[in-house]
C-alpha cells in the first residue's frame, strides 16, 4: 500500500466521509494539532527515564488522542458512520480517569509552593513539552468550536489532559530524584 495519493498536492484534503476541504480549514488545523500532540506524547513515552507506571497512562492517552482526532476529522453529517468504526470515544469516564491520575501523581509529590520550570530530567521536560502542545491543540479546537459544533467532552478532555501531563511531569522529576525546579524571579538592581 502506498502512503501517497497525490490528491492533496493542490492544498486540499479529505475529511472522514470523503468531503474535500482546504488544508487551511479550521477542522484540519484542529485535528492536525491533536495529531501533533499525540506525536509529542509518544516522544515523552520514549524517554529513557520515564517512570514505568507512566507508560501505560501515556499509551492510553495516545489512543484517546487518535480517537479524538478522528472525531474532529468527521463532519457532523458523517458522525454516525464514525461511531461505528471507533472502539471507544472520549467520554466522562476517560476524563474521570485523568482526574484520578492527576490526584495520584500530585499525592506522590511534595505540595507545590511556587511556579516551576519545565525541566527536571528528560521525561519531565518531554512531558512539559507535551503539555504545551496539548494546550495549543485545545486552542485550535476552541477556534473550531467557534465555527462549527464540537462536543464539549472533547474540550474537557484536552483541558484535563494538559493538567495530567503537568502532574506526570512533576511525578517524573520527583521519581528520578531531581524534583521540581523552581522559578526564581529576577531581583531588582
Amino acid at each position: 500500500m502506498k502512503i501517497y495519493t497525490r490528491t492533496g498536492d493542490d492544498g486540499g484534503t479529505a475529511l472522514f466521509g470523503g468531503q474535500r476541504v482546504r488544508k487551511s480549514d479550521s477542522r484540519v488545523a484542529a485535528y492536525g494539532a491533536v495529531d501533533e500532540a499525540n506525536a509529542v506524547v509518544g516522544v515523552a513515552a520514549a524517554a529513557a527515564d520515564l517512570p514505568a507506571p507512566l507508560f501505560d497512562e501515556l499509551r492510553a492517552v495516545m489512543s484517546d488522542l487518535f480517537d479524538l482526532g478522528a472525531e474532529l476529522a468527521t463532519p457532523p453529517s458523517d458522525a454516525t458512520r464514525l461511531q461505528a468504526r471507533l472502539d471507544s470515544r472520549i467520554d466522562d469516564a476517560r476524563v474521570a480517569a485523568l482526574e484520578v491520575a492527576i490526584d495520584d501523581a500530585f499525592a506522590r509529590c511534595p505540595p507545590l509552593s511556587t511556579f516551576i520550570l519545565p525541566t527536571g530530567g528528560e521525561a519531565a521536560a518531554r512531558l512539559h513539552h507535551a503539555r504545551t502542545v496539548v494546550r495549543r491543540a485545545e486552542r485550535e479546537v476552541v477556534a473550531l468550536a467557534a465555527e462549527v459544533p464540537v462536543r464539549l467532552g472533547v474540550l474537557v478532555y484536552l483541558n484535563r489532559l494538559s493538567d495530567a501531563l503537568f502532574a506526570w511531569a512533576r511525578f517524573a522529576a520527583h521519581a528520578n530524584g531531581i524534583g521540581d525546579v523552581p522559578w526564581q524571579a529576577k531581583k531588582d538592581g
